[in-house]
């Protein structure tokens, strides 16, 4: 690797040719202000983006200020990273950017949590220096994201990510000058876009110009009425990520001490989506082989490569650009939507409660479940299996308004029968973890033999796109694995071409899988922080005392006393569903 010498305000250090200003500074302990930049690199995306100039550095030689960001080092520069010239251009960026914004940062979403907002204190800017005209642009509330743009700073993040990492294509940046907006195309609302409502962009907004829609305040109004009985439901990922909201190192476990908040809070019962990911296993393990068992009986129609259905961002994506290979995709529902099914008919009539009172809620490391709770498909009579999701990020705003000491919570274990889970269910929280708990279950009921190695750490990892091949007794089973909508993508493409053949292909739409969801506490692109979060599903996987779905005591009981069997009439009937061609968005031109 070729180096050269830099100098750095007044440290002489050594990078590797193409390094830019900002990565040589932030790789030596040089903070460089930013508000356009998004760190991309572990994505091995190059993003030199330089429009906002708050990052601009003096440069030895250079008459005009360099921004730091987009900017390569070369052999001898010499940098000032905080020199008078560049702090005056820093404040002057920042000033004008705040005079096209509002002043209400008291009643913003992202108040606290606002880049601009710690941009203007850190300058320490106390006063709108430059008056004039305010742009103003409707608000636009879909089901899962707020669109606020008059807070947009055109840092265009949402852009590149939108268009560059998840290839959806949903928003550009339209107009010029003061007119300038991101939007989707001739400016219609997301819900009448290609959006898959993932929630990638508000992940990297770094203002209030893009959040989630927050149903608490639904939620507080549910918990004080004495007619409703309220159940909550808690996804795998949650529970790696929630402690970062209260001062806890990444990948954290804080199961007992989430349970024991939401009980505080005021739920009538604390159940586990990870219930919802076992029974999912054992429909769509059930479904992957009968689909193999057609293939291996010589039936030339069976649709393979079987996809997992787990991910609403997902479903959306391949019904919007994949409808064709809609009837490929497994036809189980997600375990946000199975857990809500047997909510609303099982668990209501055992606790003798009409399903109507019945208020089911989900915690979501996910955007996406907001819009999914509200498809028609899952609906009976109007009433939705899951009345409302919020995120983890809602969660934690929660319960600090209740004024919980999270931290010194005791553990405390979820409710049952909807409460016991397995480490299969576990890993549904990061990318691979799907199929794998598919596999633990699928090897065991194909073959009739037991799994002498649980883990499949050939399914493991955080590459982009990959493949593995698991010996089913003598059958090779290929299994492909893609995270992130763009890598999804590339794997369907190749797929529609016969460049790779699989038996089966998991999907997660985030990067990384649910730990980096949309709703997660704010990672700001680190590595580390994913990392610690993956890290931490396998050691909450290896600590159960079950690891295999169809171990789970209560999943069994479930089907004798309800069910009947896997893919069976009534199972089918609840627990699967069917997808649409959203291929023909509706545009209507102003």
């Amino acid at each position: 690797m070729e180096t050269i010498k830099i100098n750095i305000d007044n440290k002489n250090i050594e990078v590797a040719k193409g390094t830019t200003i900002l990565q040589a500074a932030r790789n030596n302990g040089i903070h460089i202000p930013t508000l356009c930049y998004l760190n991309l690199e572990d994505m091995h995306i190059e993003n030199k983006p330089g429009g906002c100039r708050v990052c601009v550095v003096e440069v030895q030689g250079r008459k005009n200020l360099a921004p730091a960001c987009a900017t390569e080092c070369l052999e001898g520069m010499v940098i000032k990273t905080h020199s008078v010239r560049a702090l005056n251009a820093r404040r002057t960026v920042v000033e004008l950017i705040l005079s096209d914004h509002p002043a209400d940062c008291l009643v913003c979403a992202k108040s606290g949590n606002c880049e601009l907002q710690t941009l203007a204190q850190d300058l320490g800017i106390r006063q709108i220096t430059y008056k004039g005209a305010q742009s103003t642009y409707r608000k636009d509330t879909s089901p899962s994201i707020i669109r606020d743009i008059d807070k947009c700073v055109m840092c265009r993040r949402c852009e590149t990510m939108c268009n560059t990492i998840q290839t959806v294509g949903a928003l550009s940046a339209i107009n010029r000058g003061f007119e300038a907006v991101v939007a989707p195309a001739f400016e219609q609302n997301l819900i009448k876009s290609p959006c898959t409502f993932c929630g990638q962009c508000v992940a990297v907004c770094p203002t209030g110009a893009l959040t989630e829609v927050d149903h608490t305040p639904q939620l507080i109004r549910d918990l004080a009425d004495p007619t409703k009985t309220v159940v909550v439901q808690t996804a795998p990922a949650v529970r790696v990520a929630l402690g970062e909201e209260f001062g806890m190192s990444a990948g954290s476990i804080v199961t007992g001490k989430m349970a024991a908040a939401l009980r505080e809070i005021g739920f009538n019962y604390v159940f586990d989506t990870d219930f919802a990911a076992d029974l999912t296993i054992m429909e769509e393990g059930t479904e992957l082989l009968g689909r193999l068992s057609k293939f291996l009986n010589g039936d030339k129609d069976v649709k393979l490569p079987i996809l997992t259905s787990c991910c609403p961002a997902w479903v959306n994506f391949f019904e919007h650009y994949f409808p064709e290979m809609r009837d490929i995709p497994s036809t189980s529902r997600s375990p946000q939507q199975m857990f809500g099914a047997i909510a609303k008919n099982y668990f209501a009539k055992k606790i003798g409660v009409d399903r109507k009172d019945l208020v089911v809620v989900s915690v979501m490391p996910c955007l996406a479940k907001k819009y999914e709770c509200g498809r028609d498909e899952f609906k009976t009579d109007g009433d939705p299996d899951v009345n409302y999701s919020i995120s983890t990020r809602e969660l934690a705003h929660l319960i600090k308004q209740a004024n919980i000491d999270f931290a010194k919570l005791d553990e405390e274990d979820f409710d049952n029968p909807l409460g016991e889970s397995t480490g299969a269910a576990v890993i549904f929280g990061t990318t691979g973890g799907v199929i794998e708990a598919a596999v633990r279950t699928a090897y065991e009921l194909f073959t009739g033999k037991q799994l002498q190695k649980i883990d499949f750490e050939e399914l493991r990892g955080l590459e982009n796109v990959r493949s593995a091949t698991i010996d089913f007794n003598g059958l090779p089973i290929n299994i492909g694995i893609a995270h992130g909508l763009g890598n999804a993508r590339k794997l369907l493409e190749s797929v529609k071409k016969g460049e790779c053949q699989f038996h089966a292909i998991e999907i997660m739409a985030c990067p990384g899988g649910c730990i980096a969801g949309g709703g997660q506490p704010l990672h700001h692109g680190n590595a580390d922080v994913i990392k610690a979060r993956h890290a931490a599903i396998y050691q909450e996987d290896h600590d159960k005392p079950i690891r295999k779905s169809h171990e789970n005591p209560y999943i069994t009981k479930l089907y004798e006393e309800f069910l009947g069997k896997p893919c069976g009439e009534l199972s089918h009937h609840l627990l699967h569903t069917h997808y649409f061609d959203k291929s023909k968005v509706e545009i209507k031109v102003k």
